[in-house]
């Protein structure tokens, strides 16, 4: 790769907080956008040429969907903002007007209550996989965390602080951009949690990491890894072992495929928060939305709130009509 890539990279990582992950998909965005050079240099780029790019090669030769091409333009965007404003080494930025591609814009699938009763009632709690199972489950719903946030997770993110007169348990994971908040856990996954952290069989575990920490939820199999080497960061879940255990309990539970993902856990804490009429911004906490474009698209989804609201102030409610006399009669609706 070339060397002013590297250095991008590196600048990405060290000043702008880009995650691990993020890198890594940088890096292999550039070695695209290299291939692509041809040997030219990428110095010598004018905005034109850039708009080839991201325009028909991103979509006819690497055949990518608009969702897809998204972080290749925003990597090319940043890659061509350091080399002009912060290295200086190009008068004016050509990526400036490089534009993102256009997206439907889509509701997210949140899992319904009911299927989310169901999932939560799967695991067997005689075993200690069914107790991390429960418990990690709880979190997902309970506290909307990514799943990326939850993989990553140590015994020392778990924090217990006195609310109120009463101890509870606080999560501070660490998400998109290695961004830290503090999350209350609701009484019924701070329960399952305690019980997971309590169970005897976690304590024969060794999942101690360097600096004292440990691994807070574990693996018990690992067929790629030697039972020698199984210990440590090795213990813990990847983010594909977390959709495996959750498409487990799923199916088990008879919920449908589409609302068998961690984001599905995820749309329900947001799109609950809504039904619960919790003030934006907080919610936009809650959720560890950068932006509250993000955090308002669940109030959308409130649909149970919003039929209240609509039952009780439409003008139909308000007036006698055969109607209204039908619905009275039904036991449907309540009389004025």
């Amino acid at each position: 790769m070339l060397r002013l890539f590297e250095e991008f990279l590196l600048f990405k990582a060290d000043n702008d907080g880009l995650s691990a992950r993020s890198v890594r998909a940088y890096r292999d965005i550039l070695l695209r956008f290299e291939t692509w050079l041809a040997g030219a240099d990428p110095l010598r780029v004018d905005g034109d040429q850039l708009l080839a790019w991201g325009g028909p090669y991103l979509h006819k030769v690497l055949r990518l969907a608009p969702v897809s091409r998204t972080p290749y333009i925003a990597c090319i965007r940043e890659l061509y903002r350091y080399l002009s404003s912060v290295r200086g080494l190009m008068r004016a930025n050509p990526a400036a007007a490089l534009p993102y591609p256009r997206k439907r814009g889509r509701l997210p699938r949140a899992m319904s209550l009911a299927n989310a009763e169901r999932l939560m009632w799967s695991p067997d709690l005689a075993s200690f996989e069914g107790v991390r199972d429960a418990a990690m489950l709880a979190v997902l719903l309970g506290c909307g965390l990514r799943v990326a946030g939850l993989v990553s997770l140590n015994v020392s993110h778990v924090r217990r602080e006195q609310v109120d007169g009463e101890w509870r348990l606080l999560l501070q994971p660490s998400e998109k951009g290695g961004k830290e908040r503090l999350l209350p856990v609701p009484r019924e996954a701070d329960l399952l949690l305690r019980i997971y952290l309590e169970h005897p069989a976690l304590a024969e575990i060794d999942c101690a990491l360097d600096g004292g920490d440990r691994v807070l939820f574990v693996t018990t199999r690992n067929r790629r890894c030697p039972a020698h080497a199984y210990y440590g960061e090795r213990r813990r879940f990847s983010t594909r072992g977390v959709l495996a255990m959750i498409v487990r309990h799923g199916r088990a539970a008879g919920i449908e495929a589409a609302q068998l993902h961690p984001h599905a856990l995820r749309h329900l804490y947001g799109t609950e928060l809504a039904e619960g009429n919790v003030d934006l911004l907080e919610r936009q906490k809650l959720m560890g939305h950068a932006d509250p474009k993000s955090t308002a698209v669940y109030t959308h989804l409130a649909v149970r709130r919003l039929t209240g609201s609509v039952d009780r102030a439409n003008p139909l409610a308000k007036v006698s009509s055969p109607a209204s006399q039908l619905l009275e009669e039904m036991g449907s609706r309540p009389r004025r």
